[in-house]
């Protein structure tokens, strides 16, 4: 007698459907609303004004020909509470803007993975937002907005309350902040352009134990703000052309044991600005043509700035006080004069980085027509060799005499 196994006379009600949709009212609602978990829409070329469109089960949703989802400035385009759920290739245009529920292009309510790769976000106010969401993937979009200042405008890539998320090789720009954490751990952001938003590149709060590496921050109001976070590592990233009367490369402020290693900070008005900043590794990091390289205040301890190189600044290093508990050895600084008679490529005489003019500017920023003046001149040339003004305990033992190659 020949026998049929059980499991392949219900194949057919278990494998998972596609569903084809073309442009005519509300398709995208009916094909969801017809669909089954599993399934694949696949939604072709077309421009579709469905409202507010609701995912509460697992789904591929799939763009063929880059459909335009238009919002037309009135609400959320697409609501996802769904686990394991794919949007990938679709275009999303003029979503709703409000201040109080943050409107976005796509939501995330409460997920687990979801991916959101290959897309266009045009003209939105939120454009990709997750709420208390684990282990999802932002891959590949391409993510423009219009901001004209902070208050009427929303985040590129917005996190509040997520673990083990990735953010990968997206283009962000226009928008308040190009990417935003907050309370989000143990995740990753990499090989991403944030660049022309308003406020940051990549805005950090209260959120630990993160990585981002490999990314460019740029033209921005400041490349990337790390606040009341610990246990961050940035690794190979640039930070560039943030410039402004309040620009920093990157913004430190109330964060401790984290890694800054092998980045690049060009052009920017501050390169590190750090405040009530402790325990952080700073190495392998090229300085060059900024403002200020470093300005790390006098409520900064236990930090170690080592085997860097700064070149072509105005000014390497600048703090507030008198004192510092931080250590500095083994950089490379273009302005140093000393000697090196054993020739083992380490200054005989230490460095000291903090210069009597950029203190002065710490104290009194109009102090900043004096720049470059003969006399500012000769009193650093005094305090150099008798140091009366400038912090004592700040200075690098073993100046680099050659830059390192990084």
């Amino acid at each position: 007698m020949f026998f049929i196994p059980f499991w392949l006379l219900h194949f057919s009600s278990v494998t998972a459907n596609v569903i084809t949709v073309l442009p005519s009212p509300n398709a995208i609602a009916k094909a969801i609303a017809e669909s089954s978990p599993g399934d694949t829409i696949i939604i072709h070329s077309g421009t579709y004004r469905e409202g507010n469109l609701k995912i509460n089960h697992s789904l591929t949703i799939l763009g063929k020909g880059l459909p335009v989802i238009d919002g037309q400035h009135k609400v959320e385009m697409l609501s996802i509470s769904a686990h394991h759920t794919t949007i990938k290739g679709l275009r999303f245009i003029n979503s709703g803007k409000s201040n109080s529920d943050d409107l976005a292009a796509i939501k995330l309510y409460s997920t687990k993975h979801v991916t959101i790769q290959d897309n266009e976000f045009d003209n939105n106010f939120f454009c990709i937002y997750l709420l208390n969401s684990d282990s999802c993937t932002i891959t590949g979009n391409d993510i423009k907005g219009y901001a004209v200042n902070e208050q009427s405008s929303g985040n590129g890539i917005h996190l509040w309350k997520c673990q083990h998320a990735v953010i990968k090789d997206n283009t962000v720009s226009g928008h308040r902040d190009g990417i935003y954490f907050e309370f989000v751990t143990d995740s990753r952001i990499e090989k991403n352009k944030s660049f022309s938003n308003i406020r940051y590149g990549l805005h950090f709060m209260f959120s630990d134990r993160n990585a981002y590496s490999n990314n460019r921050f740029y033209h921005n109001g400041a490349g990337v703000a790390v606040m009341y976070s610990k246990n961050i590592h940035m690794t190979g990233n640039t930070f560039d052309l943030n410039r402004g009367s309040a620009a920093y490369g990157l913004l430190l402020k109330d964060i401790t044991d984290s890694r800054i290693i092998s980045n690049r900070f060009e052009y920017n008005s501050i390169g590190i600005y750090m405040e009530g900043s402790n325990r952080i590794i700073v190495s392998g990091n090229n300085f060059h043509n900024n403002g200020w390289a470093v300005r790390i205040l006098s409520n900064c301890e236990s930090n170690e700035i080592v085997r860097n190189n700064f070149t072509a600044n105005s000014f390497d290093v600048s703090t507030n006080g008198p004192a510092s508990s931080n250590t500095f050895h083994n950089n490379y600084w273009d302005k140093y004069e000393g000697y090196d008679l054993n020739r083992d490529l380490a200054g005989d005489i230490p460095y000291r980085p903090v210069s009597l003019y950029a203190l002065l500017m710490e104290r009194i920023p109009f102090a900043l027509i004096l720049y470059r003046s003969f006399v500012v001149t000769i009193f650093e040339r005094m305090e150099k060799i008798a140091p009366a003004i400038t912090p004592v305990d700040l200075f690098d033992n073993q100046p680099r005499m050659k830059p390192w190659k990084l």
